[in-house]
């Protein structure tokens, strides 16, 4: 029986020093068997063809690749759901079962803020928002580089707007701009978007308004007809959330002009009518930013995150602008060519693209003046 009971300690001690070996860096972050347990706080429902999807998209390529194993939470996006946000987040940190809460925009800082602090162990990411960044050590925000997208789509915008030989691209070199806020967030898509024309065409001039609301598409599309029919704007980039889409409107109604969408790619999401007329659009990134992120976690690099800003950009996939369908197909080959030349530039760090955010000389506000028609 002593030399059973020998064996037998043998074997579970054996056992416990083999379950004690190197762990991973995921081990580390942890994880277990290197794969995260990640759960998606949507303040809105699937569906939106923009951020949420996004989101989406990056985590299921990352469960596909076996990397992390997710739960969506919908949580509704109307003001009567709002109180569920607060609720839910409550639920998810108390349940210690995620190794990372996703949430993002504009609408949830201060929820988290507020359950973050309350469990400073659970860890959490935001993306598209910046409102408490540092103040958390347990929260990692995530922000686009707005402005470096912005450019490319000013090279693209200024270059298409002397090319008369396409339809509804008239001799007067001005292009137009829909924001939903005059705000530094819209304005530093404005200030790339600016510099961009600058650089490629210092003639073209902007038509900059602001709807001062992301939800009146009817008010956006009153701005672009007035674009459109007073100042022979003949491409429209709205950068104001669903207020953008009436410039799309405008567009297609006037049949004199061509749009352009922001965040995620409206070809494929507007009516067919306002998709036909939609030559690309700039991109947010979100699902692939995600996938950045978990590379990072996986390098034992993402303690060094948490508690800060993480600004994304070209190179990490955070930013970008759509390239095929309408883009290849309308647009003048020297065209596609000057944005692709463009953005091997910034992304090289050899056009550095000024930004709005934090800029206390109102740079963009000043040059937007300036190129006024």
């Amino acid at each position: 029986m002593k030399k059973l009971l020998a064996l037998m300690l043998a074997l579970i001690l054996a056992v416990a020093a083999f379950g004690c070996g190197e762990k991973t860096p995921a081990d580390e972050q942890g994880s277990e068997d290197g794969v995260y347990n990640v759960v998606s706080l949507v303040n809105g429902n699937l569906g939106d063809k923009s951020f949420f999807d996004s989101c989406e998209s990056g985590l299921k390529a990352l469960q596909d690749a076996g990397r992390i194993t997710y739960k969506t939470i919908e949580m509704g996006g109307t003001d009567e759901d709002q109180p569920k946000w607060l609720e839910t987040l409550y639920e998810v940190a108390e349940s210690g079962e995620y190794d990372l809460i996703i949430c993002g925009t504009y609408q949830m800082p201060d929820y988290l803020k507020e359950v973050a602090t309350e469990y400073p162990d659970q860890k959490f990411l935001i993306y598209d928002d910046t409102t408490y960044v540092g103040e958390n050590s347990n929260v990692v925000n995530f922000s686009y580089k707005q402005n470096d997208m912005g450019y490319l789509v000013g090279v693209f915008a200024a270059s298409m707007t002397s090319a008369t030989e396409v339809a509804n691209i008239n001799p007067e070199k001005v292009v137009g701009f829909i924001g939903g806020v005059d705000s530094p967030v819209i304005n530093d898509f404005l200030y790339g978007f600016l510099q961009g024309i600058k650089d490629t065409d210092p003639e073209v001039k902007v038509d900059t308004r602001y709807v001062n609301s992301y939800v009146d598409a009817p008010l956006a599309k009153e701005l672009g007809i007035s674009m459109i029919n007073d100042n022979a704007c003949d491409i429209i980039w709205g950068v104001a959330g669903l207020s953008g889409n009436g410039g799309a409107e405008a567009a297609a109604e006037t049949g004199k002009s061509w749009f352009i969408g922001v965040d995620s790619d409206q070809e494929l999401t507007l009516p067919e009518e306002q998709a036909a007329i939609t030559l690309t659009s700039g991109l947010k990134n979100i699902g692939q930013s995600l996938i950045w992120f978990f590379d990072k976690w996986d390098a034992g690099e993402a303690d060094a995150l948490f508690g800060t800003q993480v600004n994304l950009g070209l190179n990490e996939g955070g930013v970008g602008i759509v390239t095929d369908k309408n883009f290849a197909k309308i647009a003048p080959q020297a065209v596609q060519d000057a944005v692709l030349a463009a953005q091997e530039k910034v992304a090289s760090g050899e056009i550095t693209v000024p930004t709005a955010i934090g800029d206390e000389t109102n740079g963009a506000v000043a040059l937007r003046d300036s190129m006024q028609p």
